[in-house]
């Protein structure tokens, strides 16, 4: 498998996942750690990739994504954003609806 087709993979099979330097416990860089932290801040659990050991997805997932910086957050699929957004999001209480009903079995308060 390729490294597109792995990334693409990764998206699909994981309802909240987050392109990262580092890891949740030991982040690489401040954007990621504050990334991680509003992530867990909102009580659910999320997968990650550790972009500084997966060369290759470092230097793919920009093209994939067609964002150029880390970290970058998918929910459901499709891209969130990165710190920025992701900041933006969780002071206006989007961030927490949105990763609770990415891991909510029924989707019915997507339509709110």
């Amino acid at each position: 498998m390729g490294t597109e087709e792995t990334i693409r993979q990764q998206i699909d099979t994981n309802s909240i996942l987050l392109y990262m330097k580092g890891n949740p416990e030991q982040p690489q860089c401040g954007f990621s750690a504050q990334a991680t932290q509003m992530l867990m801040s909102c009580g659910q659990r999320f997968a990650y990739v550790d972009i500084l050991s997966n060369p290759e997805i470092r230097s793919t997932l920009p093209v994939v994504s067609n964002w150029p910086t880390f970290p970058q957050l998918y929910v459901d699929g499709e891209l969130v954003g990165g710190c920025d957004i992701m900041t933006d999001m969780f002071e206006k209480g989007e961030l927490q609806t949105l990763v609770e009903s990415a891991v909510g079995d029924d989707k019915e308060s997507a339509a709110e």
